[in-house]
């Protein structure tokens, strides 16, 4: 927690009736802790605007509210002395969108969801922590009202597979009244402390952590991008979206980490045959690494599970088998450029030029075809210069598209005298 002087950082923060965070915060750093089973999993720590404020409206609750809950492990829903109906009711509100977009997801869409209930002035009844909050959430959820009441709590139940509540302490009349607090333990009351240090590894331990997840699958870092790229996308409009293009963007997001995953896989595969520190191999075998391991790509997207039906994926299986034929091309380039006949080939081709040039213009000159041997000899000192050019560029890093022209023209000319070679 720190030294008992030290003013709070993190996350910005002020006491005070207005609002202070706006929209959704990411911290900087992603932390990566290693579980008791030795796997390393990455935490990223998400701060999200309050609801209802003045500002708000029922829109931007909603969406901040679906993006936090679609995107996240572990929800944390932080209200003020109790739980009310209303704040019942608009987590049903929230929840519905996100619920809709995970139509496909036949479990139960979202993970976790903790009632963090902070001021709790009641310890009497429920006593303050996890075990008074089970007690309570119990009896919040419990489903023997009117029908409409039991259908917010149903709805709650459908959409998480683990609810938990805490109850926190008042933090005391320094925090709440000194309008110059900046986060000093010295300030808070001994009772909050002791249960915010039980608070936070029920949340953030190591053996607690709660591996994001969307339809039985986990998700990567890169897999998160990409669901967050797609419901940002739909959630730019003016209105909130419809449930359908929720869900397509859902599935689109859901197939497109898959592509990226089963991508990275053959790129992984082929970094090892062919990759930077490796020789030259013969282009046949290079086909043939490629066939197998592009067969065992295409079989890795298969195999996940994926959300849009047959129809939907197939589109996205067809962008992986482009993207790895494609990736395959830019492979047969780098091997390519290992060969050292082919590195060697424009500088041979130019000095095989000027020698022959210059062994006709000798000719031509003797037997008195001066006409001819300038002409070659003009030959020969383009050749020289093209050399000279050819080298520098290959130095320097500079002017590479007239080193690439310099090495089409003398690939062109290798290829022609080959094959008038053959023809002969």
């Amino acid at each position: 927690m720190g030294g008992e002087e030290e003013p709070l950082t993190g996350f910005s923060w002020r006491g005070g009736c207005e609002r202070e965070t706006t929209g959704i915060l990411a911290w900087s750093q992603v932390f990566v802790v290693e579980k008791p089973d030795g796997r390393k999993v990455a935490v990223l720590l998400v701060d999200t605007q309050g609801a209802f404020d003045s500002q708000s409206t029922v829109k931007d609750c909603a969406t901040l509210f679906a993006l936090s809950t679609m995107t996240s492990s572990l929800q944390v829903y932080n209200l003020s002395q109790n739980v009310q109906e209303d704040d019942l009711q608009h987590l049903q509100l929230f929840t519905e969108y996100g619920r809709l977009a995970m139509e496909e997801v036949y479990e139960k869409p979202f993970q976790t969801l903790m009632f963090l209930i902070r001021d709790w002035s009641y310890p009497y009844e429920h006593p303050y922590g996890l075990e008074g909050g089970r007690g309570f959430l119990e009896k919040r959820l419990q489903q023997n009202q009117h029908e409409e009441l039991q259908n917010v709590r149903k709805h709650i139940c459908s959409c998480f597979s683990n609810i938990s509540c805490f109850l926190l302490p008042h933090p005391g009349l320094k925090v709440a009244t000194n309008p110059h607090f900046d986060g000093r333990l010295t300030d808070i009351d001994k009772d909050f402390k002791k249960h915010l240090v039980n608070l936070v590894p029920t949340l953030l331990a190591p053996v607690n952590l709660v591996e994001k997840e969307i339809g039985g699958v986990k998700l990567t870092c890169r897999d998160l991008l990409h669901y967050f790229k797609a419901y940002i996308k739909i959630y730019q409009g003016e209105e909130l979206p419809h449930p359908k293009s929720m869900l397509q963007a859902t599935a689109e997001a859901n197939n497109l980490a898959a592509v990226a995953g089963a991508k990275d896989m053959y790129h992984q595969s082929m970094e090892q045959v062919c990759g930077g520190d490796h020789p030259y191999i013969c282009p046949a075998e290079l086909e043939r690494h490629h066939v197998e391991r592009r067969q065992a790509s295409v079989r890795h997207f298969r195999s996940i599970r994926k959300m849009g039906g047959n129809d939907f994926c197939r589109r996205y299986q067809e962008q992986l088998e482009a993207e790895l034929d494609e990736a395959y091309a830019n492979f047969t380039k780098h091997n390519n450029g290992k060969n050292i006949f082919n590195a060697a080939r424009t500088p041979a081709t130019l000095f095989v030029l000027m020698f022959l040039m210059y062994l006709i213009s000798m000719v031509t000159g003797f037997v008195g075809v001066d006409s001819v041997a300038m002409l070659c000899n003009l030959i020969m000192g383009v050749a020289l210069s093209a050399l000279c050019l050819w080298a520098y560029i290959k130095y320097s890093g500079e002017f590479r598209e007239v080193g690439g022209a310099i090495d089409s023209v003398a690939k062109t000319l290798w290829e022609q005298v080959s094959v008038c070679v053959v023809v002969y």
